[in-house]
């Protein structure tokens, strides 16, 4: 990478890099170090070979037009003409994807997702946000890990924090974070009445071993309870969760996705390293900081988007304009142009 722009040159030399160190008897010696290699070997290796791909497409339609030109086949031209029509939005991915060079944008990420006020429909609504990343991760193969869920008195949840993890799952998502706005008649009120509900959305990313978060014990006040999921879906009934405050911050992790208390205060360990490492970089950038201060009240005037289901359909990003009238297609996980569109515009995460 150069300057944030995808130079194929020197990401070939690099990956030639990389396959000599895999190829070094001695390289499992350190896991972690190993791990980062294999990382970055496939991560560089997938997009290398999708620009290659494209290139090859692009070298076989032209030479497509052109035959079907000279032979004055309109049929083989047009074909051509469609697949390299067809070929435009995957080279835009693509070259959405060579922006993705933050320190941490190729790295699994921690999603949480929390209710604000208005009880079992603002709890409903957290649910529904909750579902919407999950489709669109399974949709994009992600793999998904729960940590933590509670669930709503009568409907929903209060929160839930799951772990997506997979090629730039934190690029493609850390502009997710941000209060989310919906309408909609509400499925609770006997008298029909529309509602509005507000939930939040934290995205950060999952911090290799190897980038040196200094936490002092004498900061933690670590507290146990008893996993409650909602139903019992996602997490085990079990007395060993933990949440973890760190109090100079004020920031609060939790994980009972294990029986094992154990495991999950290692696990919770690592999302505060992860929600430190984020509060460190908006603490160095003025703009992000003040992004993360708006997001401190769940309510009017701090939605990044909104969700209309009544009187009419539509889902609209506040930042980036981007606004569609299939509000179902959107909670069923068709988040890419919303993505795609925070990340050309450089929006903050």
């Amino acid at each position: 990478m150069s300057g944030g722009v995808f130079d194929i040159d020197v990401s070939t030399a690099r990956l030639q890099e990389l396959e000599t160190q895999v190829q070094d008897p001695t390289l499992w010696d350190k896991p972690e170090a190993a791990q980062a290699i294999m990382r970055e070997r496939d991560q560089l290796k997938s997009t290398l070979d999708q620009f290659q791909s494209l290139e090859n497409q692009l070298t076989d339609n032209v030479e497509l037009i052109e035959m079907g030109e000279a032979e004055g086949d309109e049929e083989l031209t047009a074909e051509a003409e469609t697949q390299l029509a067809a070929m435009a939005r995957q080279v835009e991915r693509v070259r959405l994807e060579s922006l993705l060079s933050g320190e941490a944008d190729g790295n699994d990420c921690y999603v949480e997702i929390h209710a604000g006020a208005g009880g079992t429909e603002a709890q409903d609504w957290a649910d529904m946000l909750m579902r919407m990343y999950v489709r669109w991760a399974e949709a994009h193969s992600y793999k998904l890990e729960w940590l933590e869920e509670s669930g709503g008195e009568e409907a929903g949840i209060k929160s839930a924090t799951f772990k997506v993890s997979g090629h730039r799952a934190y690029g493609w998502l850390k502009t997710e974070s941000g209060v989310h706005r919906l309408v909609r008649i509400s499925p609770y009120d006997s008298a029909d009445r529309r509602h509005t509900s507000f939930a939040s959305v934290g995205v950060y990313p999952v911090i290799d071993d190897n980038i040196d978060i200094v936490i002092d014990p004498s900061d933690l006040r670590i507290d146990t309870y008893r996993a409650s999921g909602a139903g019992g879906q996602h997490v085990n009934k079990t007395e060993s969760a933990i949440r973890i405050t760190h109090i100079p911050t004020n920031i609060v992790v939790q994980c009972q996705s294990d029986r094992s208390q154990h495991r999950n205060k290692a696990t919770a360990m690592n999302m505060l390293k992860a929600r430190l490492y984020e509060y460190e970089m908006r603490k160095r950038d003025a703009e992000k900081q003040a992004i993360n201060a708006a997001k401190t009240e769940i309510g009017w005037g701090h939605q990044i988007r909104s969700y209309v289901l009544h009187p009419y359909q539509m889902v609209k990003d506040l930042r980036t304009g981007v606004e569609k009238g299939n509000a179902q297609g959107v909670l069923d996980g068709d988040l890419d142009d919303y993505l795609e569109a925070a990340l050309s515009m450089g929006v903050s995460g």
